[in-house]
Formats: structure tokens, sequence, C-alpha cells
């Protein structure tokens, strides 16, 4: 008997996130290893009236793949890709990496060949993923409803350092399916974090400022804010926007210093730090895997372009797991970045890369209960303080 708590998951990715209808054709894909999820899912889309099919990507099969194809078959462009991204309603992905550190060893330019080629599918996608978020903005592109999720494995709750059922419960509790109705909780998520977006259409500058030694301003102005809240990502919590690239100041200058790890395909990056000019990463370094970072960066044109900003505001999530689909969230956070950014909200930047990287914004405590000078931060807009080391300022907002 499978976990019950599976079935709440799939119910909620089914019709409260991909809102899948009679007669959508949804596309479920993840690891044979997350089958007891896929197989939920598949359930509850055949309930919902949608025509599931399956596409099962071993994580085995990948590692082949990237270990021995040539340049040709890294960079070919299958047309059954393609077709089945421009033909879908909706699609459900599922991570599961058993090892997580699969491709530690792979050399970056295979990576960077095999990421810039997908660049034509990714275009397709987030156009499609765009009309569903803003139909009126575009007519005539049929909307394209998108999900992904993590299912627990023991190779991500290695990577937190937690045992299986610890990682499975922290899973499970940070998309609320511990509560009777989580899709009404989301709802309510989505009420706070409204007041976020709302409060930032229409300011033009933000600018984080950490103890560590970020420094770093944002042109906002023109840009619409996307509020997120279990629709895109479960569990989910932000509120992002893209650059504007287009501004004479460029969209992004400064510096910022990430405080986690970045993780890409499962090649961890640490201490990574970019200087931004006019939008665009004219220095990057990091203390490991700096060649990887480069590599990915010098990918494409648009890869050194910063495609979104967003601040995390799920404050259930507290601790950094190696898992970006939770460590983009951590309430008291910002991520930049630097890629493909969403149509919708006004960056039209363009490359195969879309990679977050996190800085935390919040004080931590020594082990002698001191705090540490060098940790905290602030976000100010248009001049105005709206967030002070982790914490917003204005009631109702989340985390309040």
């Amino acid at each position: 008997m499978r976990d019950q708590r599976l079935d709440k998951l799939a119910d909620v990715l089914v019709n409260y996130s991909a809102k899948v209808k009679p007669g959508y054709l949804v596309l479920i894909k993840g690891d044979p290893a997350a089958m007891p999820l896929i197989e939920a899912i598949y359930e509850h889309v055949l309930k919902a009236g949608g025509h599931p099919t399956l596409k099962l990507t071993p994580a085995s099969c990948q590692d082949i793949f990237m270990q021995d194809a040539s340049e040709e078959q890294l960079t070919y462009v299958s047309p059954l890709a393609m077709a089945e991204v421009e033909h879908i309603d909706a699609s459900i992905g599922i991570w599961a990496d058993i090892n997580t550190k699969s491709a530690t060893r792979l050399d970056p330019k295979r990576g960077a060949l095999a990421s810039a080629s997908r660049k034509p599918i990714f275009e397709v996608f987030m156009k499609r993923a765009a009309a569903a978020e803003s139909p009126k903005d575009y007519p005539g592109v049929r909307p394209l409803f998108w999900v992904g999720t993590q299912y627990p494995t023991d190779g991500a709750a290695q990577d937190a350092e937690r045992s299986l059922r610890e990682y499975t419960d922290f899973v499970f509790s940070a998309g609320h399916l511990d509560k009777d109705d989580p899709a009404a909780e989301w709802k309510k998520i989505r009420e706070r974090q409204q007041k976020v977006a709302d409060y930032l259409y229409g300011k033009k500058l933000i600018h984080f400022q950490t103890n560590a030694g970020t420094d770093l301003r944002v042109n906002i102005d023109g840009m619409t804010w996307i509020n997120c809240a279990g629709e895109a990502n479960f569990p989910d919590g932000e509120v992002f926007t893209g650059p504007n690239l287009d501004h004479p100041d460029g969209g992004v200058n400064g510096v910022v210093k990430y405080s986690f790890p970045a993780v890409h395909n499962g090649r961890e990056v640490h201490d990574i730090c970019f200087t931004f000019e006019k939008g665009r990463v004219v220095e990057a370094t990091a203390s490991k895997n700096q060649d990887y970072l480069i590599a990915m960066l010098d990918q494409d044109a648009g890869a050194r372009f910063a495609g979104e900003i967003a601040v995390g505001t799920n404050y259930a999530i507290t601790e950094y797991t190696k898992n970006t689909l939770f460590d983009e969230k951590i309430g008291g956070t910002f991520h930049l970045a630097v890629g493909a950014g969403y149509p919708e909200t006004g960056n039209s930047n363009e490359s195969g890369l879309h990679w977050d990287m996190v800085c935390d914004m919040r004080t931590r405590k020594l082990p002698d209960g001191s705090v540490d000078l060098a940790s905290g931060g602030t976000i100010t807009v248009d001049g105005e303080v709206i967030q002070r080391d982790g914490v917003f300022a204005f009631d109702g907002w989340p985390g309040a």
C-alpha cells in the first residue's frame, strides 16, 4: 500500500497545479524510481478526464548518453521532443535522483552543448507557459500548464543530510500535505503573497544588500511580478519578475555573493560571486567547479544575462537541502537566475540555461549564541526598506 500522502500530492498536482480538464493531453515525466507517485498521478489524470501519456526517464540512460554521445548526438534536437512540447496541454514532471552526483566528473563542455541544444524546445515551452499565465498577452498561443515536484529518494535525503523518512516528512510538510485540504492552504498562501506582488508592481528599483558583500541593484521598471503558489513548482513560495534588460542602465548592476552551493544537473558550484554590468555577468568566480560555472555561462549569447529576480516567501522551509526546488523558496532569501527569462514578466532573454542561485538575507547564530556579523541584509525598493534580516516589514505579508 502506497503512502496516502502521495495520493494527496497527486490530487493537488493534477487538479490544482496542472488544472487538468477533460480531453487534456497530459505528459507525466519522471524516473522509474518515482513509480508510486507516477501511478497516483496517472490515476488522477484519468479521474479528471485527461489523456495521460508516460515518459520514463531513467537516470542511468541519461548518464550513458552524457558520457558516450557524439557531439552530433549531444546537439541533436529531436522532432519528437519538439512535437511533444507543441501538442501537450499539461506537463507534470517528477525529480527522483537516486545518485545526485552522477554528473560530477562530466566534461563541462559536454553539458554546455547538451544544454544549448535544448534552446528551441525551451523557447516553445516558455512561450506556451507564458500564455497560460497571461492569455491576453499571447493571442493565438495555446496555453501549457506545467508543474514539477520532488519524489523523496535516498540520494536527495543524503544531500539534505537526513534519513529517507525524515526527508519524506520534510517534502510533504513543505507542500502542506499534512493539512486536510492542501489546495485550500495554497490558496491562502497566494493571498498573502499577492500583497507582496501588489506592492512591487509599478516600482522601479530593488536593491539587495548583505553584510557578506552583496550590493546589487535590479531595475524592475515596467516589469510584471508573478505570484507563485503551487501552480508551477510544488512546493512553492516566491514572487518573481524579470530584470528590465532594455532599460538604459541594463537592468542589473553590482555584486551578488550567493550564500549556498548552486546545483545544476547534479554539479555543485560553491561560493559563487557575480559582478553584473548592464544586466550581464562580467566577472564570475567560485571556490569549487568554477570551470563548470564558466562553461555554463558561455554556452550561448543569453546565458550571462539575468533572466529572473525573485524573493523567497515560504517560511515553512528553513534549511538548505541542495535542492533548488526547495532552497529558492526559503523565506528570507532572494534568488537571481542567469539565462532564459520568463516572457510573461516582460523579460525576453533567451538561452538554453536557466540557473537559479540563492542569497540568504537572514541572520545566523554562531555556536556560542552570538550573531554572525557577516549574516543578514536588507531589501530596499525605491528607497523603502521592505525586508530586514529576512523579515518583511509589513503586517499580513508572508512570515508575519
